[in-house]
């Protein structure tokens, strides 16, 4: 079993979905897993402690002294216990306290000691959940590496009223056993990851670019190296931080200094996604100087093109190499995705539209089809990038074994 002899620290906060933490630890321990309850004073209040403990098997723990005997409950050793953390349900006070280090219970003070993998499953109403002030907060905390567990949008009953509710027990416990047996299956493998935008000088301070975020690349790369690959991001000018210490970052800010890094790094690389939006052009003469206004005349850039990143790599891929690419369409998509897929030497390509609300640049969330060339097409519902990222590499590591 995939979670035979993992220790899971299980965090219930004061949340009315309190009463499912029993179903949580329940189906744990049946698939082998030990369990350590952490509750805050409040998640007392909604579901007894005795029946946390009946099931566990383990005195909970709530306070930094236990009430019997004033020993002292380490919330360092239980940090360094654990093979990973999940608060379930996770309140918006919660979060908050997550987000922003106050450790003010027991609960904060373990989150904040684990050295594990974190998982989030957060439970409110709708107001509070869709309020800029909790999407913040977990945004935060994805930033942190922590793990963000909701319903997918194409289970929810009602986008209204689903969007802040707990994930099922069974479904939390999937995505932990996901993770389990996920983890090193890229272990080995070196991964060469394009993303961001790039900027084409005109002069010292105006430049030719667009509106990537970077945002799709870095949850590529944390998700390959979570999974054991060594990781090569070459990325352009973004003000993104990368997190897992096996990722190299080559910080690039034109095309032709992408292309020089992604063509010394991809043939010592297993798998190439290339990610960025790079852009096509760029100006044939940058000035040495700001250019000045002058007024009424029109002023022309003659543009030339950059180098095609992917189709150079694709030129000199090796039998074996994967190469996965991105197509960002506004029409004939798939049509325009197909001909990029076969142009390029592509293994498979992923296709998103400006058309399809969420998806795109600058956003959180994506909506993805993936195409392979092989004919096979797979289509997703809107997510959370990190969760597009895993579904990306999910393919990628069929194509690596």
């Amino acid at each position: 079993m995939i979670l035979k002899d993992k220790h899971i620290i299980l965090g219930i906060t004061g949340s009315i979905a309190a009463y499912k933490a029993a179903y949580i630890i329940r189906g744990l321990v049946k698939k082998g897993a030990e369990v350590q309850v952490v509750i805050t004073p409040a998640g007392k209040e909604f579901i007894t402690p005795l029946t946390l403990s009946t099931l566990s098997s383990h005195p909970v723990i709530s306070e930094f002294f236990s009430n019997r005997d004033g020993t002292w409950n380490s919330h360092v050793d239980l940090g360094l216990w654990a093979d990973a953390m999940l608060i379930a349900p996770a309140t918006a006070s919660t979060i908050g306290k997550m987000a922003n280090g106050i450790a003010d219970n027991m609960l904060i003070t373990t989150y904040l000691s684990c050295k594990a993998p974190v998982f989030v499953a957060p439970a409110m109403d709708l107001d509070m959940f869709s309020h800029p002030s909790t999407q913040q907060n977990l945004e935060r905390l994805r930033s942190f590496g922590n793990r963000i567990i909701e319903p997918a949008e194409g289970e929810l009953a009602s986008h209204l009223v689903g969007k802040g509710r707990m994930e099922e027990p069974d479904k939390i416990i999937e995505v932990l056993e996901d993770f389990f047996s996920a983890q090193k299956d890229l272990e080995k493998k070196k991964i060469l990851i394009t993303a961001g935008p790039t900027y084409e000088k005109i002069d010292p301070v105006r430049f030719i670019g667009n509106y990537s975020s970077g945002k799709m690349g870095f949850a590529l790369a944390e998700a390959c190296a979570e999974r054991g690959a060594e990781v090569t991001l070459v990325a352009g000018p973004v003000s993104l931080k990368t997190h897992h210490p096996a990722i190299k970052r080559i910080d690039v800010e034109s095309a032709g200094e992408m292309y020089q890094a992604a063509m010394t790094a991809f043939p010592s690389s297993d798998a190439a996604i290339l990610c960025a939006a790079v852009a096509d052009y760029r100006p044939e003469n940058a000035s040495e100087q700001k250019i000045k206004r002058e007024t009424e005349r029109e002023m022309t850039l003659h543009l030339v093109p950059n180098p095609d990143i992917a189709a150079s790599l694709g030129a000199i891929k090796r039998e074996g190499q994967v190469m996965v690419g991105f197509a960002l369409e506004t029409n004939d998509e798939a049509t325009h995705a197909e001909g990029k897929l076969k142009r390029k030497n592509l293994d498979f390509i992923v296709l998103n539209s400006l058309r399809d609300q969420g998806a795109g640049f600058r956003c959180d969330t994506n909506k993805i089809t993936i195409i392979d060339n092989a004919g096979g097409v797979t289509s997703y519902p809107l997510k959370t990038k990190r969760e597009v990222a895993c579904d990306i590499v999910n393919k990628l590591v069929t194509l690596l074994k």
